[in-house]
């Protein structure tokens, strides 16, 4: 019997054909040990047709984890699957981003106590995100340069996300301008450190809920590694009709009330306190 001792989290929210194609990907990991946990933010039964469709396609348990829709509640079905993860260890991504086949056994072969994982993603454009189809991803195609290029793709350095390796990618990952912060489409930490700040805090809807969470985990004392150019995924286009203004601006007040106050944790996560407002540090009622 095959160990499992990662557990993948992947968030979704009625995207069955975007989800498929991100399942098929897991299913070409040279890295076997995990189980997929799928936090769906209450998908229609397309979705559940889907996953049961794809549990006797695919070798990894996957647990389904729903609640009923109300608006985008990330956070909190997040956290739900953060519950259900049987192993010491979790990486999330979205359910929108498939895996190169290396994904897992880099996250798997980087993690360290004390540390989490910061990946990045390569965005396709939609004509290309639809265009995929299960051979490309078995067959590697949907990560290869010159198959995306062949179907419109622009030339840019970002693709150095998909080609580059060994050294390349361990200097490319150094010299990154860009923050190795908590990414919800491509990270990954220990259970034990995720619960010790409580999870994600689920006042905040679209906007930074996961870089929030990575701010907690750093006044904790966690640090994090750069693994962008390591660990690869490619990131399907969409739509994102949950993204407003008001749900930002709630967002960025919470993530600054987090760092000025150093908080290691929130009352508004896994575990819940209603008599406290971390946002404002005032008692309610």
């Amino acid at each position: 019997m095959r160990t499992i001792d990662t557990s993948i989290i992947i968030s979704t929210y009625n995207s069955p054909d975007w989800l498929e194609k991100v399942l098929y990907g897991y299913n070409c990991q040279d890295y076997k040990g995990f189980e997929i946990v799928i936090a769906d933010d209450g998908s229609r039964n397309d979705t559940l047709r889907l996953i049961a469709k794809m549990r006797k396609e695919v070798f990894y348990p996957i647990v389904h984890v729903w609640h009923e829709d109300n608006g985008f509640q990330k956070s909190q079905i997040l956290n739900k699957a953060i519950e259900k993860c049987s192993t010491s260890y979790i990486i999330m991504s979205d359910g929108d981003c498939i895996p190169r086949k290396d994904f897992v056994s880099h996250h798997v072969d980087r993690r360290q106590k004390g540390y989490f994982l910061s990946g990045g993603y390569f965005m396709l454009p939609m004509n290309i995100s639809k265009l995929i189809s299960q051979e490309n991803i078995e067959e590697g195609q949907c990560f290869d340069v010159d198959w995306l290029k062949e179907n419109g793709l622009g030339s840019s350095f970002k693709t150095k996300k998909l080609t580059a390796k060994g050294l390349e990618a361990s200097l490319l990952n150094a010299f990154t301008p860009t923050n190795a912060s908590w990414n919800g489409h491509n990270s990954s930490g220990w259970k034990e450190d995720i619960l010790k700040v409580n999870g994600f805090d689920e006042r905040m809807q679209y906007g930074g809920q996961d870089r929030e969470l990575g701010e907690r985990l750093f006044n904790l004392g966690i640090k994090s590694k750069q693994i962008r150019y390591h660990a690869i995924c490619i990131h399907l286009d969409h739509p994102r009709g949950y993204k407003n203004q008001e749900s930002i601006d709630k967002n960025l007040a919470i993530r600054k009330s987090t760092r000025i106050h150093k908080k290691k944790w929130t009352d508004h996560g896994i575990v819940k306190n209603p008599e406290f407002d971390f946002l404002t540090n005032n008692k309610v009622g």
